[in-house]
């Protein structure tokens, strides 16, 4: 919305900076930041004060699980809401792939909370069907697909984008919607899985963010994808507006959430942060690359996948418990432990990520 103050400028004055991305995105850090520290202990407030018990444990967790019993949840409400606003105040409106990038997180958030809801209201694990999230995640994802294919160059609508290998595109056809669909609704489950230590999702999604963030910078200037040979995708450059503000957001919930945490983020952030991550990888043609630089995501659901799938084959447990974050509980673990060192291994893979843009 500030955007619009550059109406006000002669060229060479304050308001001229409104037109620069960067001068917009630590705008929207430092708003979202702000925002999460002046609201999240007034909303940890009405959360434990409305949600009594809190966030139900489960019964087949880590013992040490238990002392977090009556920890609020829905602190994803404070990620969204600082996230939304920061981007609406210095994100152009005029931009189709915020508006995209923002349905898209929206719209996870509210399953996420519907889920929460149910979750804190009955007081047991169940919540929302997962036929009913699986179903809404996919119709969220379809309408993604479309809108970010309307939007790309011709050339590249309905094609995939290799890393390393830059001359090569992969013409999907009629599989680019399914394909869409597995990005974002396997981003939004595989972040929803990864949340289940205090401070574990929230730092490598603000890692993996803020390196798609840089990713839709360069893939959205000319120049900079002429030098380093990437696909031109005009107007992802805005995006890295929405990732600073996401940035600003993460910090803001993780002085909250940090180990022992105040509150949890719920569905209703972890899907909404998932959702973004899907969402940015497919406006600026790199969705193979958010399976590097959300390497963490991916190995988290791999291990969940590999564990039902030769549970049923054999009887028997790959992992003492699944997602990984719990094998390592079972092994003895301390959870600082495991948190930082899963941050670091996401810092890592984003490394490598963004290595892919100069590699040929």
């Amino acid at each position: 919305m500030l955007y619009w103050l550059t109406a006000l400028s002669d060229g060479g004055d304050f308001f001229n900076l409104f037109r620069y991305i960067t001068f917009r995105a630590g705008g929207a850090f430092l708003t979202a930041l702000v925002f999460g520290f002046v609201f999240g202990k007034p909303l940890i407030n009405v959360l434990r004060k409305k949600q009594g018990k809190g966030q139900p444990i489960r019964d087949d967790g880590p013992e040490g699980h238990f002392s977090k019993a009556g920890t609020p949840t829905m602190g994803g409400l404070l990620i969204v809401g600082a996230l939304t606003f920061s981007t609406l105040l210095w994100a152009r409106w005029d931009n189709p792939f915020v508006w995209l990038v923002l349905f898209v997180t929206l719209s996870f958030a509210a399953i996420g909370f519907a889920d929460d809801f149910a979750k804190v209201s009955k007081q047991n694990t169940a919540g929302v069907s997962g036929k009913v999230r699986l179903t809404l995640g996919v119709l969220i994802a379809v309408i993604a697909a479309f809108w970010a294919s309307a939007y790309h160059p011709d050339a590249l609508q309905n094609q995939l984008a290799l890393p390393v290998f830059k001359d090569t595109l992969i013409n999907l056809g009629l599989f680019y919607v399914p394909f869409v669909v597995c990005v974002i609704v396997g981003s939004a489950n595989a972040v929803n899985l990864t949340d289940g230590l205090d401070g574990l999702a929230i730092m490598p999604a603000m890692i993996a963010g803020t390196t798609l963030g840089v990713i839709a910078y360069v893939v959205g200037r000319a120049d900079f994808t002429q030098y380093l040979d990437v696909h031109y995708v005009q107007g992802t450059g805005e995006i890295f507006i929405f990732t600073m503000a996401l940035l600003g957001a993460g910090l803001g919930f993780l002085w909250y959430n940090a180990p022992p945490a105040a509150v949890f983020m719920g569905d209703t952030g972890s899907l909404a942060l998932g959702g973004a991550l899907g969402a940015i990888a497919i406006s600026t043609k790199h969705e193979l690359v958010l399976a590097i630089v959300g390497g963490l995501f991916v190995f988290e659901a791999l291990s969940v996948i590999v564990q039902v799938l030769y549970f049923k084959r054999t009887g028997k447990r790959v992992f003492l418990m699944a997602p990984i974050h719990h094998h390592y509980e079972k092994k003895g673990w301390a959870e600082p432990t495991i948190v930082i060192r899963f941050w670091i291994i996401a810092l890592i893979l984003a490394m490598i990520g963004l290595a892919t843009l100069k590699v040929r």
